[in-house]
């Protein structure tokens, strides 16, 4: 079992900037940002392996990094230039197995989710 708990949610203006946390209670190969915006079905953001190797959704590519310290088990998401459109609720997920796909069903741990409201 792995558990997962979020952090770093919150309310800002768009343009600004956010940055989500995810502490992990054990090291897991694939780690990554999903979200649940207002009415709609949960989609992948970004996905990291444990080498580094990133994944992001077309949608976030050049506003958002995805990034991990292997030694705190964290998972952090940089999110730059946010937009009214980014507003969801944002889940950390991982799997052990690999590679790191960007669909949800294919994850198997899950944190209780942050809310992100980006104000235009």
């Amino acid at each position: 079992q792995v558990q997962l708990a979020e952090s770093g949610g919150g309310s800002v203006e768009a343009g600004g900037s956010l940055t989500l946390s995810c502490a992990a209670s054990r090291s897991t190969y694939c780690m990554g940002w999903f979200r649940s915006p207002p009415g709609k079905e949960r989609e992948g953001v970004a996905m990291i392996d444990n080498f580094g190797n990133t994944r992001y959704v077309d949608s976030v590519k050049g506003r958002f990094t995805i990034s991990r310290d292997n030694a705190k088990n964290t998972l952090y998401l940089q999110m730059n230039s946010l937009k009214s459109e980014d507003t969801a609720v944002y889940y950390c997920a991982a799997r052990h197995d690999f590679p790191c796909p960007p669909l949800p069903e294919n994850y198997n741990y899950w944190g209780q989710g942050t809310q992100v409201t980006v104000s235009s």
